[in-house]
């Protein structure tokens, strides 16, 4: 009889919520996918302790918590329910998945109807009937953020050997999304500046050609919008480089707020020059995007509380401006040429219609003037 299960999962796109927390250590690994090792891991613990079922829930930080925790998803399952309760939640108050992520340590139930952790909800549903669950908690660093669970064993009781069992997958578990996640940062730290948070340039420039080349393919527009932040100099010359780091970070901030595109690239430049791609945006969407950008920045304040580079509070309002420039292609450069051709252009037109804006009296923005054609 052939016992391998047909393991369920979400798909990778519904996945990734639950993948969306922190880690703290950089290792460079290969890409992992979480879809296919939860498929092995639900069938290896399985060869181990054959079961009528199984499934792994994760919790997802994205998610609001309320005093009494959070909801657990099922990310994979087997057993004749695997399809229903794929994607549906438990709360982690609830059953013996529950206690085990609570308390995070791993739970053996034997007695369902005299187990006062017994949560009878999916057996009420189906024609499903628990006899018997283990399951041990999953971590990432010392934080529990799912749950491993075999459910009726085909041959016997679950006993304490098999939690002892399904403890080494669970170890084996948290190890992978560690490693899932170092990669992921490892990753996202070379694509982004140290300071602001934001894109780096080398990241912007890569970003960039792949939307040019998505716009001719598509016969679309790309907009570009070159930051400078006005009066910047004043604020290194007179409360020095730590401060005007500070600016930096903060004006990000402000900039990641403003920009409420989610296809929009934002970049650090340089200094204190910004960048930011909009895929798919003519002259006046973009300009519009360029005045919010001004707007934001209109009696903000810079600098607030203390810091251990200032004597005492520091508290910077209304000082800073930005100059934006805008280019849009294909309005302001011809579509002939190569894609590096085109972003050079699209840059430098974008570039000189800032610089049109700091001579017209900053703190505005300048559309770049039409290409003939």
């Amino acid at each position: 009889m052939n016992l391998t299960p047909d393991v369920k999962t979400l798909a990778q796109k519904a996945l990734e919520p639950h993948l969306e927390r922190q880690r703290y250590t950089a290792l460079t690994i290969p890409r992992l996918d979480l879809g296919p090792f939860l498929v092995e891991i639900l069938s290896k613990a399985n060869d181990f302790v054959p079961s009528e079922a199984g499934s792994f829930l994760m919790d997802r930080p994205g998610d609001r918590v309320g005093g009494d925790g959070p909801d657990l998803y099922f990310l994979a399952a087997f057993g004749p329910s695997a399809e229903t309760v794929l994607g549906r939640t438990l709360h982690s108050s609830d059953g013996v998945v529950g206690r085990v992520f609570r308390t995070g340590e791993p739970y053996l139930m034997v007695d369902p109807p005299a187990d006062r952790h017994f949560c009878d909800r999916f057996d009420a549903a189906s024609d499903f009937k628990t006899s018997g669950v283990v399951a041990v908690p999953i971590r990432i660093e010392h934080a529990v953020c799912g749950v491993l669970e075999l459910v009726n064993r085909r041959s016997g009781t679950y006993t304490s050997q098999d939690v002892g069992i399904l403890e080494v997958f669970g170890a084996y578990t948290s190890a992978f999304l560690e490693n899932l996640l170092d990669a992921r940062r490892a990753g996202e730290m070379a694509r982004r500046d140290d300071l602001s948070g934001l894109y780096n340039d080398r990241f912007f420039h890569h970003r960039l050609t792949e939307d040019l080349v998505r716009a001719d393919v598509a016969g679309a527009e790309v907009a570009l919008l070159f930051l400078d932040l006005d009066n910047f100099k004043a604020v290194n010359d007179t409360l020095g480089h730590l401060a005007g780091s500070q600016v930096l970070k903060e004006f990000a901030v402000l900039l990641s707020q403003a920009v409420d595109v989610p296809e929009a690239t934002l970049a650090r430049y340089g200094g204190d020059e910004f960048v930011v791609i909009l895929p798919g945006f003519d002259a006046d969407e973009a300009a519009k995007v360029g005045e919010r950008i001004c707007e934001s920045l209109r009696g903000a304040t810079f600098l607030r509380g203390s810091f251990t580079w200032a004597d005492g509070p520091v508290s910077l309002r209304s000082v800073l401006t930005v100059s934006v420039g805008v280019a849009v292609y294909p309005l302001h450069l011809p579509r002939s040429g190569s894609t590096d051709l085109k972003k050079n252009l699209l840059m430098r037109a974008a570039d000189l219609a800032m610089y049109r804006a700091k001579e017209e009296g900053k703190d505005r923005v300048v559309v770049a003037p039409v290409v003939s054609s």
